[in-house]
């Protein structure tokens, strides 16, 4: 049983700390907004300064609510991961839907110059990249899912999925090393990853695709518990093996290549984000661990993008750089503290 009165409390300041993000988030930046027009603007109020409002509206709100939507979606991509696999080490991206995703970016930009210069200045965009991405990771998971329909071990899925990722690697360099240094600037810039750079419409794709995952990944939540037990102790439970990994992976695939598609491979989050849940709520029940991770994932993505900004200045660290830096010695000082590692 689950006791819903212990895990109250953790819940309820964890929501709070996400609203104060939040409204930090919208405030802090190169340029500053006092708190109170903060309020105003997101409660319909209007704003005498216009490029405040606008830049309230139409940048920082957008960006934010992209923050939530990549740091709650990794964060469960990792876990669903990290408990088909039973691995801690496990991320989001073990089965190659990053490394398809920086293949499809690397072949429209590094790649389209082989079809003529005016033709690679009409490819290269930001709508052909989302695209490429898109169908780099959609191709590995079609890939993934054949192979999950025929292998029996799940282990085996993780390691064809490692497997994939150095071929993708070996041929992204292969591409890199024919590259003039402007199209390996660019790729470097996209696989530093972005917040910033979508526009309402994007975002809205993008959430209701991320809505249609965490849905999938809701759904696999008694799945993910009788998991926990063993594959052999799940099946005599009565759990269809095949289908949960198949609904598992299709889960990941839509929530870890859809955010990589629309903001690039954003790295630390999805692999250390469900180890900051157990050791916070002190338990391994997905029931619990789901919206703990949602919770957790976005207010850490706000905390890092707000780091980024760099407030009162006009610089813009790579996100990337921020998510490790910050977060990596969260989880080390978790795990010292704790002493044993919850799984």
């Amino acid at each position: 049983m689950i006791n819903l009165s212990k895990n109250t409390g953790p819940f309820i300041i964890l929501a709070i700390l996400l609203v104060f993000c939040l409204i930090a988030n919208l405030s802090l930046g190169s340029v500053s907004v006092p708190l109170k027009f903060v309020f105003r603007s997101l409660f319909g109020g209007t704003i005498e300064n216009e490029s405040w409002q606008y830049i309230i509206q139409d940048y920082r709100l957008p960006k934010a609510i992209t923050a939530i939507i990549v740091g709650s979606g990794l964060g469960i991509s990792g876990l669903l991961m990290q408990t088909l696999f039973r691995n801690p080490l496990a991320g989001p991206f073990v089965l190659g839907i990053s490394s398809g995703a920086s293949l499809g970016v690397a072949l429209v930009i590094m790649g389209a110059t082989f079809f003529g210069a005016t033709f690679a200045a009409l490819l290269v965009s930001k709508w052909s990249l989302i695209i490429a991405s898109s169908l780099g990771s959609f191709i590995v998971l079609l890939v993934v899912i054949t192979v999950s329909s025929k292998v029996r071990d799940t282990m085996a899925i993780l390691i064809i999925g490692l497997m994939f990722a150095s071929i993708t690697a070996a041929l992204v360099s292969v591409l890199s090393y024919f590259a003039s240094a402007e199209q390996l600037q660019q790729y470097i810039f996209w696989g530093f990853g972005s917040l910033g750079n979508l526009s309402w419409s994007e975002v809205l794709i993008l959430f209701l695709i991320y809505i249609f995952g965490l849905f999938l990944s809701i759904v696999s939540i008694k799945a993910l518990n009788t998991l926990l037990l063993g594959e052999n102790y799940a099946k005599s439970l009565g759990l269809n093996l095949k289908q949960s990994r198949m609904i598992i992976i299709i889960a990941t695939s839509l929530l870890a290549g859809t955010i990589t598609a629309f903001a690039g491979p954003i790295a630390f989050i999805g692999l250390a984000i469900p180890h900051i849940a157990r050791q916070i709520f002190s338990t391994s029940n997905h029931k619990i661990l789901l919206p703990a991770i949602f919770l957790i994932g976005a207010m850490v993505m706000l905390i890092c993008d707000s780091i980024a900004q760099i407030p009162m200045s006009d610089y813009t660290l790579p996100i990337n750089a921020i998510t490790s830096l910050f977060g990596a010695p969260i989880v080390i000082w978790l795990l010292v503290r704790k002493r044993k590692m919850i799984f």
